[in-house]
């Protein structure tokens, strides 16, 4: 098949004067990453804030989360192919200002409609940053090195979806709902002043021309996956609305094989799916997300709203994971040059499942050393997953690909996570409703408001205070203990989704022997360096 990738041939080290500087410029990457992720993660510890100060919906609070990330999925692809193409350092630092550009507008917004809009703009923004700063960082590194620098990028990858919440927690105790936005501006200041200066330029060699008509049809097609995903719950995972458009984006993007399969220059190879490697990594990811994203979804909620934590308070009792992705993540490239990937993978994913069973064991009136014992656990295992899939993923490709090879990293990511919170959510839904379905003594329109949300329901309680207070607090307590019910049915879905992907994994991810020393290194195949020249 033309468009093939290139035969391997002998490592050439980075540009030395880029290659001294590569820790300083893992920094600038990391710093970028955390950016794009916190920048996410912070606004959940807001909803509650939103909805009381503006009123809000629950469709419009769920598409300001979604909005980001149906934007996000679906570009990713295509924006990992202009950097591949154009240069990599300049679609990371575009990603920025637009992100920067989207987060300062956000903060402005006075309205529902004008943060949904922004937070779209944001994942323009983040679908350019994210495989940017893999695909750079795969070019500075020389193949023993890559997997330390990988799983540093990954534990903090994993770490800023914890230190959100903390960050929003704070400044929701001190500003208005803006200041979740604002929080990002000078920090992006400060990724692209170092960035300018320390990031070398990078692209491929090869100068392959773009596929305009691959990119349009990944995202159609991923967009329309991703949006039936996110509405699956509202419209029901069985109505022709959803089914319909999950099969219109499935139907695109089997146009889009065809049509990869076929072209002499196609933004995705699809060959290489056929290493085990890469693809058995791929779905490793997108299984991790569902649980990861799933589970911050459940906790945030968990924290403020069943046990009436502030949303600093919330924020803070996440750090656990924060500090178990930290320790573990880094130190993954030792377990898998000693035991290989198939056992570090499999194992990290037996203590994710290990962790949510032990959350289940959470209640009403659980303590916080059990709860942080527990997400220590699933943080844990999450960081001896992350760090060896994506180097498998990175591992796989021509380090000519690298953007698109981050970019199906990032996409399998953000599916797997739209599907854990879509999936998980409607679980708990579903068991939360029933319970305040069956509840007595509560008027009935008061039993119709409380059953969408837990929210809703302790909204409606302190109305009903006034009239009848028993009867208020009866509903209370309904709601809370219906909330767990449904979140204990989530986890133990989420712990049986970490058990047959540790299943896979040992089935089809190569062992210690079955690859070779390049391979458990996360290099690809010794394929030369992209820096150009003119970085030094």
């Amino acid at each position: 098949m033309a468009g093939a990738p290139a035969a391997p041939g002998p490592w050439t080290p980075p540009e030395q004067r880029a290659f001294d500087r590569r820790w300083k410029v893992l920094a600038v990457l990391c710093t970028s990453l955390v950016v794009v992720i916190v920048g996410n993660t912070a606004l959940n510890v807001a909803i509650p804030t939103i909805q009381r100060e503006l009123g809000a919906t629950q469709t419009a609070l769920q598409w300001m989360v979604d909005s980001y990330a149906l934007v996000f999925a679906g570009l990713l692809l295509t924006a990992g192919a202009i950097g591949d193409r154009f240069g990599r350092k300049g679609a990371l630092q575009a990603g920025l200002v637009i992100f920067f550009v989207g987060s300062l507008l956000a903060g402005m917004a006075g309205s529902t409609g004008g943060i949904i809009a922004m937070r779209a703009l944001m994942g323009i923004g983040a679908a350019f940053v994210m495989p940017g700063t893999l695909s750079i960082l795969a070019n500075v590194f020389p193949p023993d090195e890559r997997p330390k620098a990988i799983a540093i990028w990954a534990g903090l990858s994993g770490a800023g979806g914890a230190i959100g919440p903390i960050a929003s927690g704070y400044l929701l105790n001190h500003f208005s709902y803006g200041s979740v936005f604002f929080v990002n501006l000078p920090i992006i200041a400060v990724a692209l002043v170092a960035g300018q200066v320390l990031l070398p330029k990078s692209k491929d060699t090869a100068q392959t021309r773009l596929d305009p008509v691959g990119a349009g049809l990944s995202i159609v097609g991923l967009s329309a996956i991703v949006y039936a995903i996110i509405e699956a719950p509202s419209h029901g995972w069985g109505s022709a609305r959803t089914i319909g458009t999950a099969l219109a984006g499935l139907a695109v993007l089997a146009v889009f094989a065809w049509w990869e399969l076929r072209s002499n220059h196609p933004m995705l190879d699809l060959r290489f799916f056929k290493n085990p490697r890469f693809s058995m990594a791929a779905a490793g990811v997108t299984l991790i997300f569902f649980t990861m994203f799933g589970m911050f979804f459940l906790i945030t909620q968990y924290f403020q709203l069943v046990l009436d934590y502030t949303p600093l308070g919330a924020g803070l009792r996440q750090l656990p994971v924060a500090l178990a992705l930290v320790l573990t993540a880094p130190n993954s490239a030792r377990l898998v040059q000693r035991f290989g990937p198939k056992l570090t993978v499999a194992g990290g994913l037996g203590l994710v499942s290990a962790g949510l069973l032990l959350l289940i064991g959470a209640g009403v009136g659980t303590g916080y050393p059990y709860i942080a014992l527990s997400m220590m656990v699933l943080a844990s295992g999450m960081g001896l997953v992350i760090a060896p899939l994506t180097a498998s993923i990175m591992g796989s490709i021509p380090l000519g690909k690298a953007g698109v090879g981050s970019a199906v990293n990032d996409t399998t990511r953000e599916l797997g996570g739209a599907l854990g919170v879509a999936v998980l959510g409607s679980l708990l839904q579903s068991a939360y409703s029933g319970t305040i379905g069956d509840l007595v003594g509560v008027p009935e329109p008061v039993r119709e408001v409380a059953s969408k949300s837990l929210g809703a329901a302790l909204g409606a309680a302190d109305r009903l205070a006034q009239a009848d207070p028993a009867a208020a607090g009866q509903l209370v307590l309904a709601a809370k203990e219906g909330y767990v019910s449904g979140m204990h049915l989530a986890l133990a879905v989420a712990a049986a989704v970490a058990v047959v992907a540790a299943a896979l994994v040992l089935r089809y991810l190569p062992g210690k022997g079955e690859v070779g020393a390049a391979a458990m290194a996360g290099a690809p195949d010794h394929r030369p360096t992209t820096l150009e020249p003119e970085a030094a």
